[in-house]
């Protein structure tokens, strides 16, 4: 469940979490019905009773919409979530494409949480696009994602839009289409201020990239800048870790994320540590710098609110990740995204082809769905609960 959140919650693992709530149907066979049934897939009713239940449960909290940009220009040794590089891709698996997908997606979510047209809409609160880079897809194809969010939706006034980036490959005029597109958070994936452990990790930037791109969102005027930062590389010593932390610190965050290094099968870096070429991350290693962190963030001024992040102000705490925490509802759109509505969860299809062609359809693109009891939610809400310092 955590790595499900962690996978998008853009500040930190990527900062990269669960059908429609009942939308969805049950994974199955048989025939489907109402709003968001996908297929041989799913059956059972879309369950929106005559009093809106549905919809005014939503209303009683955040509700937040989570975007899943899944292209990279390189896939990262350690990364595990569903992302594209060029070469990966066929000809019709388009950028643009997948901004259809998306708006089709966003127009599925309104049918069946109720809209900006419905006498009880859902209010979106925060609007997260993760990835994968969204900034490596042309800003015009996320404004146009966005524009459907804002006519199929209410929006509230003072909505949280982040975006993650990479320190390195913003085209010009990037970060300034994104401030005119009213995104208030930018996260930089910096990782690392060691040449050798970004090598490692197969990142495409170097350490001279990140302050010139902190600069640059800072005059673009996006109000609110993070820094993504992974601990227990194999090799990072304790003086590469805290030399990464002054770097990070130097630039004056609004926000700060760090996350231990896991070693996800099927990547290329558990490949390497299989082989022997690389040792396993130490959980005491990663625990020292864990320590080291809070310790320097807190004298620089950054307050720790959950376990991995640390913000300036009240005002910069990612309000979209405090969602997931909190336990709060969201929809997923795109590729692998995972939504969790009135206690229940569903993730999409990973395929860009078999989400794409069932978003496009007017289904829901799940892939499958589970509805936790009433006794696993219990003991969610203490683990989620306990991560943050309001408890």
């Amino acid at each position: 469940l955590l790595r499900k959140r962690r996978q998008q919650s853009g500040d930190g693992g990527a900062e990269h979490s669960d059908v429609t709530r009942s939308c969805a149907g049950e994974v199955g066979t048989g025939d489907n019905v109402g709003v968001g049934g996908h297929g041989p897939q799913a059956t059972g009713r879309c369950r929106i009773g005559p009093n809106g239940y549905r919809r005014a449960r939503v209303n009683l909290m955040a509700f937040g919409l989570y975007i899943h940009v899944p292209f990279c220009a390189r896939r990262c040794g350690y990364c595990s979530f569903v992302t594209y590089a060029p070469g990966e891709l066929t000809a019709s698996q388009t950028h643009r494409r997948w901004a259809e997908a998306a708006v089709a997606e966003v127009g599925v979510a309104a049918a069946g949480l109720g809209g900006h047209d419905d006498s009880e809409p859902t209010v979106v609160d925060t609007i997260y696009f993760g990835g994968g880079t969204p900034t490596a897809v042309d800003p015009a194809l996320l404004a146009g994602v966005l524009d459907a969010v804002r006519e199929r939706f209410a929006v509230a006034g003072d909505v949280e839009i982040s975006v993650e980036a990479n320190p390195d490959g913003l085209a010009p005029g990037t970060l300034e289409s994104l401030a005119g597109l009213g995104v208030r958070r930018v996260s930089f994936g910096m990782q690392s201020a060691d040449p050798r452990v970004l090598t490692l990790l197969d990142r495409t930037h170097d350490p001279e990239s990140v302050p010139a791109a902190v600069a640059a969102a800072r005059a673009a005027g996006i109000p609110s800048v993070s820094l993504d930062l992974i601990a227990g590389t194999p090799g990072e010593t304790d003086a590469d870790w805290a030399n990464t932390v002054a770097a990070a610190l130097e630039m004056q965050p609004d926000h700060l994320s760090a996350y231990s290094l896991g070693i996800e099968g099927g990547t290329r870096l558990a490949a390497r540590v299989r082989r022997g070429d690389l040792s396993e991350p130490s959980p005491d290693e990663a625990a020292s710098r864990y320590q080291h962190l809070d310790a320097a963030a807190s004298s620089a001024g950054l307050s720790w609110y959950e376990v991995s992040n640390w913000a300036r102000t009240p005002a910069d705490r990612c309000r979209h990740n405090l969602g997931y925490w909190r336990d709060d509802d969201w929809w997923g759109i795109g590729p692998g995204a995972h939504s969790h509505v009135d206690g229940r969860r569903w993730w999409n299809h990973s395929g860009l082809d078999a989400w794409s062609t069932e978003a496009l359809a007017g289904r829901v693109p799940a892939a499958g769905s589970e509805t936790p009891t009433a006794e696993e939610r219990l003991t969610e809400h203490i683990m989620l609960g306990i991560r943050l310092a309001e408890g």
